[in-house]
């Protein structure tokens, strides 16, 4: 096992607190592979049988529809992971995974993950809090396209991306206008209108490959 292996599966939530023993044993198990920018790595529908751990890169998940439109549902990056869904209920893929950038994912089969669940409680655990996260944020999802406009949507967004960093507010995650529209469920005019009055009036510094939230943003535009 690679430091560089050893590393990227501590910082997985689901791992973060195995044993040397049984991290390395999990780190034996594991692929790594590499995908180009604009891969597709799961079509919606598909039968899988992997989870995806990211050790470098940004993964979109998404659903569309034949016309090309598509909603955003995350955005993850290095030590995020997904498909642990498709494990552990055998249905078909809910929703497809494209690689924004050059990407590089460990694999772990369905076999294998399932073999930690049933050695490791913890894991069991991790794995149903993680699921409890991401229906709290389906949900929330939901009630902000139904009550708050497109502009509070995009405050909300914003907000919840950034992280503290030598006390400034960081989203370390390079964002276009199409990805934010995709994510809130907008265009990506409106968007783009919103954003640079955001920046005119110093609420956000965009840079090349991060985003600065100067001030609290207004409740309302």
């Amino acid at each position: 096992m690679t430091t560089a292996t050893h590393s990227i599966l501590r910082k997985v939530y689901l791992f973060k607190d195995l044993s040397e023993n049984n991290l390395t044993e999990l780190a034996k198990q594991t692929t790594l592979k590499h995908f180009p920018k604009n891969a597709i790595l799961v079509n919606e529908g598909d039968d899988t049988d992997s989870l995806y751990i990211i050790e470098s890169g940004k993964i979109k998940i998404y659903v569309g529809d034949e016309e090309g439109k598509e909603i955003i549902l995350t955005l993850h990056g290095s030590g995020d992971y997904f498909g642990e869904i498709s494990l552990l209920d055998g249905a078909p893929r809910s929703a497809s995974a494209m690689a924004l950038e050059e990407s590089k994912l460990y694999i772990i089969k369905k076999r294998q993950f399932e073999s930690f669940l049933l050695n490791d409680p913890e894991v069991c655990m991790r794995v149903m809090r993680g699921l409890t996260h991401r229906l709290r944020e389906l949900t929330d999802s939901v009630r902000d396209l139904a009550l708050i406009d497109v502009y509070g949507r995009i405050a909300k967004k914003l907000t919840s991306m950034a992280h503290d960093e030598e006390g400034k507010q960081i989203i370390s995650q390079k964002l276009t206008h199409k990805e934010i529209a995709a994510m809130i469920g907008s265009s990506r005019e409106m968007v783009s209108r919103i954003m640079k009055e955001l920046s005119r009036g110093g609420y956000i510094l965009v840079e090349k490959d991060r985003m600065i939230i100067n001030k609290k943003m207004p409740a309302r535009w």
